[in-house]
């Protein structure tokens, strides 16, 4: 990408944001302040006015981080011009020229010369090109002593190819012998999880973690409606499970004497589900922010989790949450609790994403 592309997407993400403030009052005059419920606000306005999508991950990369000095992709950029008001991306530039200072060439001559050699030099060098003649040796005895040499350095060369071939396939069978010989230690365990109160599967993805003595936890991802299954070789199995809306289970076993496959109950977290339910409900409002002001304390954490490598998590408080998720925008479809703690029969932590969905328009 040329210097000149990212200054012209510069001057477009100005067009951008002088367009938005003509109808808006963000929160920042400045695109690149702008967090939270003003790129909600900005992404409907651009579904309406430009027919496309960005998502908070291109929004995050592009408007909120100059120094990466890229541009989106040429879809991207004609939504961006559509929506401050040309046709297309190429139309923009045209109309909005950048002045181009253009840098002076300069054009070095070079000089060749001819170096001419004296004939007397000339006849030097030939000598010394010259090879002396080789000197012939009629010895007998002196060629078959090179061939015993060589005869005896074929033996040995030979005699240590095979000697390495031998180790190396030695030691490639006690490699293949350890491994199979460990394996044989090794049993499956399988297990299923269902709803304790509606005797169901698990419609939802839950983490599973595995704990062992003296050593890191293991965590897996259980997708929903599906089992998991696990190897090991260890007596004991203890195993954390979760999920947004399921109550945190500790499992342990001992596996001398465990079956293969078991099925496991979850309790549903009442409080989790019904704080999904209002957060992704799109039909009455006035009951749903009623619903919600009961639901969460006044002084709960919330997070909003950005799918950015610049910017990881953002705060907001339960207000800002309550009239994010009351907003009739095709936002609230992508929304994705992924936890929630109780405390006092109040929910006093939410963590939650917006998942990616923009499309090329």
């Amino acid at each position: 990408m040329s210097d000149i592309e990212f200054s012209y997407f510069q001057s477009l993400k100005a067009a951008v944001q002088e367009k938005y403030l003509e109808t808006h009052s963000p929160s920042y005059d400045d695109i690149s302040k702008w967090k939270g419920i003003d790129i909600i606000y900005f992404q409907e306005d651009l579904r309406q006015k430009a027919k496309g999508n960005i998502s908070e991950k291109t929004f995050y990369t592009y408007f909120k981080n100059n120094s990466l000095e890229k541009t989106p992709r040429i879809d991207m950029l004609n939504i961006l011009a559509i929506y401050s008001g040309y046709n297309s991306w190429s139309e923009f530039k045209k109309k909005n020229p950048l002045a181009v200072v253009e840098q002076p060439v300069l054009i070095e001559s070079k000089l060749t010369t001819e170096t001419k050699v004296p004939a007397s030099e000339a006849i030097n060098n030939l000598q010394e090109k010259v090879t002396k003649p080789l000197v012939s040796i009629d010895n007998q005895a002196f060629d078959e002593i090179n061939q015993n040499i060589n005869l005896n350095s074929e033996k040995q060369n030979f005699l240590k190819r095979y000697l390495w071939l031998g180790i190396s396939a030695f030691l490639f069978a006690v490699v293949l012998i350890l491994v199979f010989y460990d394996n044989l230690f090794y049993k499956k365990y399988t297990y299923a999880f269902t709803d304790a109160d509606r005797n169901s599967s698990i419609k939802g993805e839950l983490d599973v973690k595995i704990i062992r003595e003296n050593e890191s936890p293991i965590l897996f991802k259980v997708k929903p409606n599906s089992k998991f299954v696990y190897e090991t070789k260890s007596k004991n199995l203890k195993m954390v499970i979760s999920s947004p809306f399921y109550r945190t289970d500790t499992v342990t076993r001992d596996l001398t004497s465990a079956p293969s496959s078991e099925n496991i109950e979850l309790k549903p977290n009442d409080y989790a589900i019904q704080l999904y339910y209002y957060s992704k409900s799109i039909i009455d409002f006035k009951k749903k922010t009623s619903e919600l002001n009961k639901l969460i304390s006044d002084n709960a954490l919330i997070y909003q989790v950005v799918d950015s490598d610049i910017y990881g998590i953002e705060t907001m408080d339960k207000q800002k949450y309550i009239s994010l998720v009351t907003l009739p925008t095709t936002s609230l479809e992508n929304l994705e609790v992924i936890d929630s703690q109780m405390k006092n029969g109040k929910i006093v932590m939410i963590k939650f994403k917006i998942t990616d969905d923009e499309k090329a328009k």
